[in-house]
């Protein structure tokens, strides 16, 4: 059963995700003569970046998400379409959305990545990653519920075991959150329990490179480092986690091997394309790389198929230097600008050059007046990069409510050292932890 479209006899664009490569492509296509059709299994669009402020209680979901409907609520070409694409079909040009067909002319292809646990799936429950809402939340359950739990326990042990904190992975996402622990546990919640001294809280960042945030210039790399370490992060560098079972979590350093029990899990390292890569490979018979992300042309489209386009973080585009473009919004953002662009440039007999990504920088959120950003001709520490950083992600923000909101809990949250949204939702909290012996301790 098709959907039936009013096209006016205008060209068909349908965009499967509603993330910055989607809603960017969407956004620039507004006042083109097109009609857009955007898919998404969720009716929001979601700052992910922040994601991790809402796995610390410094922020609500609600502050980082923009409902899709209000965002195109003015641009009267656009529908938006609440479901999940089961299939594609590239020789009828269609999309299949349960028991809907979809007709397209030129198709986007936006549904981004999931994390990649290694062939090691059965972790993905005991070591959550940072994607999603529920994700967020599902960390701020886990980080809160500990706390909650090492209050009541009396056995030292487990106590030790409930207040230890170990984030897997040294990329952007396991800084941040490594930092935003280390700011609860050592500021936000020092006064706040009778029972416990939540400064004697252990966090622990397991990083398989030699350096965190290897993205970034080595000297910046070092001052994070440097600046978590100041905040009471234990760094672990050119670490590998072999195993993680029954709250203890397995890494090996050269031929050392350690083990460490902790109630608090969290993964931020690899990531695999979602499984929209696997049916564009199945149904046109492109090449995915290692970690199931879709090898685009120059153009961004797909070999063999002109009108089908893949952006974001779905899409291993190595045409510049080389290597796959990071996964981070102003690669999407860009890519939805580039691909917007060709359509109406193609529409109208021409073309564009190959995309280009142009560097805009890298930045990353330490702790409160601590930051690192590295633009290339300049680079930035401590609280002028905080500032900065603060700048940066509340411009990205869609809605301009959103934006006073954000500014607003920030401001409060500076003043008052304090995280208005630390709710411990969702599951029951933790049961008493297992005793756990014969395993090696990192030293405070």
């Amino acid at each position: 059963m098709a959907v039936a479209l009013d096209n006016n006899g205008r060209h068909q664009v349908v965009i499967i995700g509603g993330g910055f490569g989607g809603l960017y492509t969407a956004k620039h296509l507004a006042k083109a003569n097109v009609n857009v059709t955007l898919i998404d299994k969720r009716n929001f669009h979601l700052f992910q970046p922040l994601l991790y402020q809402v796995a610390t209680g410094t922020l609500s979901p609600a502050d980082i998400s923009s409902p899709l409907r209000a965002v195109f609520s003015k641009s009267k070409n656009t529908q938006v379409l609440l479901g999940e694409v089961n299939d594609i079909d590239p020789k009828a040009q269609q999309v299949i959305m349960g028991d809907k067909v979809i007709p397209y002319d030129t198709l986007i292809v936006a549904t981004g990545a999931n994390h990649s646990y290694f062939g090691k799936d059965n972790w993905k429950d005991l070591a959550p990653g940072l994607k999603t809402v529920e994700d967020a939340i599902e960390m701020r359950r886990r980080i809160f519920s500990a706390f909650e739990a090492a209050e009541k326990e009396t056995d030292l042990e487990k106590r030790r075991a409930l207040l230890t904190f170990v984030i897997v992975g040294g990329g952007p996402t396991g800084v941040e959150l490594a930092g935003a622990i280390a700011e609860l546990a050592y500021k936000t919640l020092k006064e706040d329990f009778r029972n416990i001294d939540t400064s004697e809280a252990k966090i622990l960042l397991l990083q398989g490179a030699d350096r965190v945030l290897p993205h970034i210039s080595p000297d910046l790399s070092e001052v994070a480092a440097q600046s978590l370490q100041k905040l009471g992060v234990i760094i672990q560098t050119n670490t590998r986690v072999t195993n993680i079972e029954n709250n203890i979590v397995t890494f090996k350093q050269g031929d050392e091997v350690t083990a460490i029990a902790s109630r608090t899990i969290l993964w931020a390292a690899g990531v695999q394309g979602s499984p929209m890569a696997k049916v564009l490979a199945e149904r046109t018979g492109v090449e995915c790389d290692r970690s199931g992300r879709v090898i685009v042309e120059p153009d961004l489209t797909i070999k063999g198929y002109k009108n089908i386009f893949v952006v974001g973080d779905l899409g291993n585009f190595s045409h510049q230097d080389g290597k796959p473009l990071p996964g981070v919004a102003p690669v999407a953002k860009q890519q939805g600008e580039y691909v917007a662009k060709l359509i109406q440039k193609r529409l109208q007999g021409q073309t564009l050059p190959a995309f280009h990504y142009n560097h805009v920088g890298s930045l990353a959120m330490i702790g409160q007046n601590l930051a690192i950003v590295d633009l290339g001709f300049l680079k930035l520490t401590g609280f002028l990069a905080w500032v900065f950083w603060l700048i940066v992600h509340i411009y990205f923000l869609i809605e301009f409510d959103t934006k006073l909101l954000v500014v607003f809990q920030w401001a409060w949250n500076y003043i008052t050292r304090n995280r208005r949204s630390r709710l411990i939702t969702g599951r029951e909290a933790y049961v008493e932890a297992k005793t756990v012996n014969n395993i090696t301790q990192i030293a405070n």
